[in-house]
């Protein structure tokens, strides 16, 4: 479980790391993504969810903290998606639907992580799922 472990969290963390080049440069993709979702606030949303995604990729390779990067992915990947459900569209300006794939590969990849390192989830993960053995 460990090497899947890696592997799901390496695939999470380029992809998030990939798209943070656009969110930090203000790429005019992400531009109009945020601006459909925030109107005049598009580069606090930009910025923001680039700094949000910056710090699950951090949690995700600081030993102990996988899970906690990978909800803080989890969550921000849930975002996303229920974004191009609701208001964006899967395929955003002729991409076609390539964004919405990479939510959804980030999305599955943190959720594996997680379910992995469960029991490592403070208070909850031992008293829901048992103790950690053999580690």
């Amino acid at each position: 479980m460990n090497i899947l472990s890696w592997i799901l969290r390496i695939v999470a963390a380029i992809i998030l790391l990939q798209t943070l080049f656009f969110k930090f440069t203000g790429a005019e993709e992400s531009k109009y993504i945020f601006s459909t979702l925030m109107g005049d606030n598009e580069a606090v949303g930009r910025i923001g969810s680039g700094v949000v995604e910056l710090l699950a990729v951090v949690l995700l390779f600081v030993p102990g903290t996988a899970w906690l990067g990978a909800a803080l992915a989890l969550g921000t990947m849930a975002g996303a998606i229920f974004s191009h459900l609701t208001k964006l569209g899967v395929v955003v300006k002729d991409d076609g639907g390539l964004l919405f794939g990479l939510a959804i590969t980030v999305f599955a990849a943190s959720f594996a992580v997680l379910l992995i390192h469960r029991r490592e989830v403070p208070v909850v993960g031992p008293l829901l799922f048992g103790q950690e053995t053999g580690q």
